[in-house]
Formats: C-alpha cells, sequence, structure tokens
C-alpha cells in the first residue's frame, strides 16, 4: 500500500470482477447497437480500457477532457470542456465512462450537450458514485460501487495528478491534502 493511502477502499480483484459484469451488461444492452464509448479524460482512461475489452460488440471510442477540480479536492462547480469528441454522435448510441460521479455537474453538461448534437441515447456508466455529493440531478445508468463522501485516489483517479497508477482504489490521508483548507 502507497505511504499517502489511508486506507484500500476497493481491491484490484475486486474491481475486475465488477468491470468484467459491467462489460456483459453492455454487451447485452449495446447488441448490434455500435456505440460510441467515450472516456472523460484523464481519470477513466484506465476504467474505459478495461470495460471495453470485457465488451463482446462492436463500438468505437472517443475522449474528451473536462476540467471542473481545478487542482482542489472538490469540484469548483465550473466546468470546462478542453478537448472535444472527434466522432459526430448524431444519430449514435453513446455510452459516456466517468471514473466517478460526484456532484454529477460535469456529467449533466456532457449529457446536455450530447442530447443537443442529437445523439440516438446517451447512458452513462461509472466506476464509482457519491450519490451524498450530488447537487445536479443526473442518472447514472450502470454504477460499479457506490462509495462514502472521501477523497479516493488510485486506478485512474489522482490528486495533483499523482497516484493515477495504483492498482487499486484508495482512500487519500487527509494530511496529504491538508494544507489547502489553511491559509
Amino acid at each position: 500500500m502507497h505511504k499517502d493511502v489511508e486506507e484500500i477502499l476497493i481491491p484490484t480483484e475486486k474491481i475486475a470482477e465488477r468491470i468484467q459484469v459491467l462489460g456483459e451488461e453492455l454487451t447485452a444492452d449495446y447488441q448490434d447497437k455500435n456505440p460510441i464509448v467515450v472516456a472523460i479524460l484523464k481519470g477513466s482512461v484506465l476504467f474505459m480500457t478495461d470495460l471495453i475489452r470485457a465488451m463482446d460488440i462492436n463500438l468505437q471510442i472517443d475522449f474528451m477532457d473536462i476540467s471542473s477540480y481545478g487542482g482542489g479536492v472538490e469540484s469548483s462547480g465550473q466546468v470546462k470542456i478542453l478537448k472535444d469528441l472527434d466522432a459526430d454522435v448524431s444519430g449514435r448510441h453513446v455510452i459516456i465512462v466517468e471514473d466517478i460521479v460526484d456532484t454529477g455537474n460535469t456529467l449533466a453538461k456532457i449529457h446536455d450537450l450530447f442530447q443537443h448534437r442529437n445523439a440516438a441515447s446517451v447512458k452513462v456508466v461509472t466506476l464509482l458514485n457519491k450519490p451524498e455529493r450530488r447537487t445536479a440531478e443526473v442518472s447514472v445508468d450502470y454504477v460499479g460501487f457506490e462509495i462514502p463522501d472521501k477523497f479516493v485516489i488510485g486506478y485512474g483517479m489522482d490528486f495533483d495528478e499523482e497516484y493515477r497508477q495504483l492498482p487499486y482504489i484508495g482512500i487519500l490521508k487527509p494530511s496529504v491534502y491538508a494544507h489547502l483548507f489553511h491559509n
């Protein structure tokens, strides 16, 4: 376990097992639909990679880079598109892949954008869901794990661009980010 991790919340094996199940569900639901699977950079890349390998269907992948944290531990509430899709989603089934749904603000903006672009359908799969933090009304269609309101890192998720490489999901020690709350 990394020295900055307070505890391992979800071990590597549990992540792999749950992703396999999600992949099977998506395979059943999207058979013959050729969806566009959209990863929200950077945190969801590892999840999306493992997820599409667990899906036995034709699909395309694309990426969006959205900023809502700005280096802190809580969402700023401001959502900025840093990189938009390359693909046209008009008439296509879109699966948004998120690492974590927290306030839901980012997801609500992306969901509305795809509907405005005339996607045939827009569904969301997230590895982690923090429903108690929700401030925006969003629908999460496929959930890996519901987690408590703790700052998590690993398996693609970061704090200040660190810890993404950890193979598990851990709770970051508050001492690592305590300086952000002292002026």
